[in-house]
């Protein structure tokens, strides 16, 4: 089989498992989910995908784990305090740029 075959029908496997997994849900459930629990559950879902998702990237994204580990404990602390992404990101940005200039100062 060609790669080009072969990366065709890699796609369209995903495509399909995508399309499954919104789909499905659709389907089966016709009626209004009354129990607050469960509407807790897929309420926050999203968020706590993304989360397990990116919080690895940030801890490997920059040089030294301590400017990582700066640029994210400014960024929750802006989320908390400004709750706008530019600022979030505007201020971890150079929280991580001034631990690593001092990291490369240090050593």
């Amino acid at each position: 089989m060609s790669k080009t075959l072969t990366m065709i029908l890699l796609i369209l496997a995903m495509a399909t498992v995508t399309y499954l997994i919104r789909a499905l849900p659709l389907t089966f459930l016709r009626k209004k989910i009354k129990s607050r629990y469960i509407n807790s559950v897929l309420y926050y879902m999203p968020y706590a995908v993304l989360s397990a998702m990116t919080l690895p990237f940030i801890i490997y994204a920059t040089e030294s784990i301590y400017s990582a580990i700066a640029g994210l404990v400014v960024a929750i602390i802006s989320a908390l305090k400004f709750r706008s992404l530019v600022l979030v990101s505007l201020f971890s940005c150079v929280a991580v740029f001034i631990t690593e200039l001092i990291i490369s100062l240090i050593l």
